[in-house]
């Protein structure tokens, strides 16, 4: 009961939504202004269309705002989760996206009550950093057919089919939707770049849809949109599809969780001093997840660029993220008719534009010239988000990193001779090795190797103070090197143990179970089978 309570929100929350109501609506009335033409474009961008992720916008904007862990964040839909629905749609439809959202947010809340979210700590930058790289390349590519105005070319990997739309434009060029395209991404980035708070998204669409109209430019349109949410309904759901949907909406539910909670982390480093919960931010955008495809909208994640302009205009609790949500709703009601002419060469443009922003190219300067490992996990995570979908794209890019790490932890791993003592009347030398580093699985062999190199002793001292960890594979090398030196008739002692590593080596029978360590350097006689002096 105790962890169920931890994740609902509580009356300090609402108590936090009085100290400066006036700021933060008018936060959240600017983070609408910019956060309408990314909800219709990345609704387009989608396949499902610019009302599914308005109300995606909407829907799971209010509910992760309530129930999320950080106050600051804005939830919506985001670039990157259009590029993973993207083949859903393609293999699913409309209902197969929603059932998707919904079984997603069935996940996100297992995850939320078993606090998965401290596992957020342990992905390596240089695998985020590759991450958004990618999904920077993936939108852009996206918005390739709409910017150079040509029908959609068939297939799902998207450097093919904007390198297809490419040849039709070619062939065929249709300038007036390219030029509109470039227009829009230009204002929107040199905008950025003087005001980053500024809504000049909203301003270059605007200007976009005004010479169109006024032109009569022979470009696609928006097209209409609905006047209102439609009721709450869950005839999308048919439970036959729901076992071949389990893998995409595991995959949605990953991506949701990694961006949520990496973008409430770039909110904390925006405003030290604050510090999200990731198990009920996880639990916010569970329950904005399970509501959204009720209402055929979009699934939602933490969007980073509109949570920055939310902590850089001052908001001062959830009241802003949540006054932005309903302001949307209320600007696109009110707006729909001129919404509905909106050109789709000018929100591929402002997509376009947010591509280029979503990189910190210092950062990845940076971490590109730290190290090679760095450097290789970067660009294999960039290439694989390209390649591949995203979660395996991060998990190609966890793996190098591990196997990275366990090279490195190898490489640091120490096994080198303490002191060397004639015994009394043997004519032979006791030797000390000691051992520095982890005993793992990856450095097992290493160590089995050179341990049964000894020769030419009566006995060993293997000194373990230095053992900062030890894994099975790790301690049944070592007993296979005792038992080896044992049977060539050198004695062989172990000490030094920390009590931490006691119990696998005991329990694989490298040290008795019932052995205690003496008060000289924790010597263990019996596992040695030589008394202790």
């Amino acid at each position: 009961m105790n962890r169920v309570l931890s994740v609902l929100p509580s009356p300090a929350d609402l108590r936090s939504m009085t100290r400066d109501p006036g700021r933060d609506l008018l936060c959240g009335l600017t983070v609408a202004v910019v956060a309408l033409p990314l909800a219709l474009g990345f609704g387009v961008s989608s396949g499902l269309g610019a009302a599914a992720g308005l109300a995606g916008a909407i829907v799971a904007g209010t509910l992760a705002a309530l129930c999320g862990g950080s106050a600051r964040q804005v939830s919506a839909p985001t670039g990157a989760m259009a590029v993973v629905l993207v083949p859903v749609v393609h293999r699913h439809g409309t209902a197969g996206v929603l059932t998707v959202g919904l079984i997603s947010g069935l996940f996100l809340l297992v995850l939320a009550f078993a606090r998965a979210g401290a596992a957020m700590a342990y992905v390596p930058a240089p695998v985020i950093a590759g991450f958004t790289l990618g999904i920077a390349g993936v939108i852009a590519l996206q918005q390739v057919p709409n910017a150079l105005g040509v029908p959609l070319p068939p297939g799902e990997q998207v450097a093919l089919v904007a390198a297809r739309a490419a040849g039709e434009f070619g062939a065929v060029p249709h300038w007036p939707a390219a030029l509109l395209a470039a227009g829009c991404a230009a204002l929107t980035l040199a905008g950025a770049r003087r005001r980053p708070t500024a809504p000049f998204a909203l301003t270059a669409v605007a200007a976009a849809t005004l010479a169109a109209e006024a032109l009569r430019l022979p470009v696609a349109r928006l097209g209409a949109l609905p006047p209102a949410l439609p009721a709450p309904s869950v005839a999308f759901l048919d439970l036959a599809r729901v076992p071949s949907l389990l893998a995409p909406a595991a995959a949605v539910a990953a991506l949701v969780a990694l961006e949520a909670l990496l973008s409430a982390s770039v909110a904390d480093a925006m405003r030290p001093g604050e510090r999200h919960d990731p198990s009920r931010e996880l639990f916010g955008q569970g329950v904005a997840n399970l509501a959204a495809p009720l209402f055929g909208g979009l699934p939602a994640t933490g969007a980073i660029a509109r949570t920055a302009v939310n902590v850089r205009t001052g908001a001062v609790s959830r009241l802003a993220a949540l006054a932005q949500a309903v302001l949307l709703a209320g600007i696109a009601t009110v707006a729909a008719p001129l919404v509905a002419r909106v050109p789709l060469a000018a929100l591929a443009g402002v997509l376009l534009a947010t591509a280029v922003r979503m990189v910190d190219s210092d950062a990845v300067r940076a971490m590109a010239r730290a190290t090679r490992g760095d450097a290789l996990v970067l660009v294999l995570t960039a290439a694989a988000t390209l390649a591949l979908d995203l979660v395996r794209a991060v998990l190609v890019g966890l793996a190098v990193s591990v196997l990275l790490a366990l090279r490195a932890a190898v490489r640091g791993t120490r096994f080198t001779p303490a002191a060397s003592d004639e015994l009394p009347g043997a004519g032979s030398a006791t030797v000390t090795y000691r051992f520095d580093g982890p005993l793992l699985f990856a450095a097992a062999h290493r160590f089995r190797a050179g341990l049964a190199r000894v020769d030419g002793v009566a006995a060993v001292d293997l000194r373990l103070s230095g053992l900062t960890a030890v894994d099975a594979t790790g301690a049944l090398a070592l007993k296979e090197a005792v038992d080896e030196l044992r049977g060539r008739g050198i004695a062989v002692r172990i000490s030094d143990v920390a009590p931490c590593h006691r119990r696998i080596l005991e329990s694989l029978g490298v040290l008795p179970a019932d052995a205690a360590p003496t008060r000289e350097r924790g010597v263990v006689p019996s596992a040695a089978g030589v008394p202790a002096p």
